[in-house]
């Protein structure tokens, strides 16, 4: 039986898993998968405590005509101490449940890959799960072991997710360095400060090797978040009034909007009761149509929907000056032309918050030496987000892996936590 140990990357957006030998230390095999969550609709075929995963879990809600419960961005919940369980399909689920559905899928095809059931995981975190809120911070990452615990694995141990993905850059390069890694994922954009040294990765012990670290919990989701409050709430009723006594008009409640701006507040969105106080603005509010789109998207559960096309323009914007933003679900039809300068505009707010915790982290930790620098992450593909760093860095000093495992495999070469 060969000495097996699993990096997890448990992410906002996809989950990554990799296998590494810890006698060669050599990486075998790396999985990845979306992280997302489907509950088929209770019919004829009963599916109560069915769920899928995955890529799975979006072809099943998309050919179920969206009629079951979807889930995504659940690393977003994670530090949410409002949020106990939830209940589907007539059982209740709590954070690392939900958590744990993800990790089993990965560990089986690993597993199965490797032909043996594998019980040691090192799992990545970001730096800071909530802004500077240690109690949130220490109820997520137990969640998460809560989680990896549930499908069976017995020694765990944790690594802030920038410094696996410093461990991977250090793989590819050939002389002694002062690196600043950034990870900007779904959920945050974390920062480590660290010497790489080649000669030093068969080293049981990095520690000293780590200099700084830090995060802010701004990611793609915020991007996303920005776009749909600018664009989409607009078309589903923001700036409409109602007549809350006659003759006197007020403009909805923002709280409406601003539940359907993040993923995790629409999940718990649709309830009997928002619903029915909807229903009441509609009347109130003449019938107005673009109150209707949004009740339609409430109640038809199109949250997924929008989302994507939401993420849809902002990979195209990656490549392209100007794209469609494009919604057509029931009786919802929204079509607006988005230049990358109007995106650019969109984001902006959140991609200065994270220049200037960018200035805060290097202050603080009177970092004046960087001799290069490693993004990693979908959201650092963001042209705006490139910009960035090309201005205050140069283009010549900036490097990149492959976006979507490099933490996942930097975790898997943390080994040096397990001999610690």
């Amino acid at each position: 039986m060969s000495n097996i140990l699993y990096g997890i990357d448990f992410g906002t957006s996809n989950s990554a898993l990799s296998i590494i030998d810890l006698d060669t230390h050599q990486i075998l095999k790396t999985f990845s998968i979306p992280s997302v969550l489907y509950f088929p609709k209770i019919d004829a075929n009963n599916n109560k405590g069915r769920v899928l995963t995955g890529n799975v879990a979006i072809e099943g809600y998309v050919s179920d005509g969206m009629q079951g419960r979807f889930m995504k961005s659940i690393k977003r919940v994670l530090p949410n101490t409002s949020f106990q369980n939830t209940l589907i399909n007539g059982s209740r689920y709590d954070a690392s449940d939900l958590v744990a559905f993800i990790l089993k899928d990965l560990k089986k095809l690993a597993d199965e890959f490797v032909a043996q059931d594998v019980v040691k995981a090192v799992l990545g975190r970001p730096v800071f799960f909530d802004d500077d809120d240690a109690s949130k911070d220490a109820l997520a990452q137990k969640r998460l072991q809560i989680a990896a615990e549930k499908v069976g694995f017995k020694e765990i141990y944790f690594q802030f997710e920038p410094i696996a993905a410093a461990f991977a850059y250090e793989k590819t390069i050939e002389t002694k360095q002062r690196v600043l890694v950034g990870d900007l994922g779904g959920g945050t954009t974390d920062f480590t400060y660290i010497e790489l040294n080649p000669e030093k990765k068969q080293n049981s012990d990095r520690r000293n090797d780590i200099l700084a670290t830090g995060g802010i919990y701004i990611g793609g989701d915020s991007f996303d978040s920005s776009f749909m409050w600018t664009k989409g709430t607009p078309e589903f009723g923001r700036g409409v009034k109602y007549e809350s006594k006659p003759n006197t008009l007020i403009d909805l409640p923002l709280s409406l909007f601003l539940n359907i701006t993040t993923w995790e507040r629409m999940i718990f969105f649709n309830s009997v009761k928002v619903l029915q106080e909807l229903k009441r603005y509609y009347f109130l509010s003449k019938n107005n149509p673009l109150l209707k789109n949004l009740m339609v998207l409430i109640e038809k559960n199109l949250g997924y929907s929008i989302f994507k096309e939401i993420e849809k323009v902002k990979i195209e914007l990656s490549t392209k000056s100007e794209t469609q933003f494009t919604f057509e679900k029931e009786t919802i039809h929204i079509s607006k032309e988005i230049t990358k300068t109007e995106y650019k505009e969109i984001i902006n707010n959140d991609i200065n918050k994270i220049e200037k915790y960018l200035d805060k982290f290097l202050a603080k930790n009177n970092i004046t030496q960087i001799d290069s620098i490693f993004l990693t992450g979908g959201t650092s593909l963001v042209p705006a987000v490139q910009k960035l760093f090309i201005n205050r860095f140069g283009k010549e000093n900036i490097y990149s892996g492959d976006n979507f495992i490099s933490v996942a495999n930097g975790l898997a070469l943390s080994h040096y936590l397990v001999s610690n």
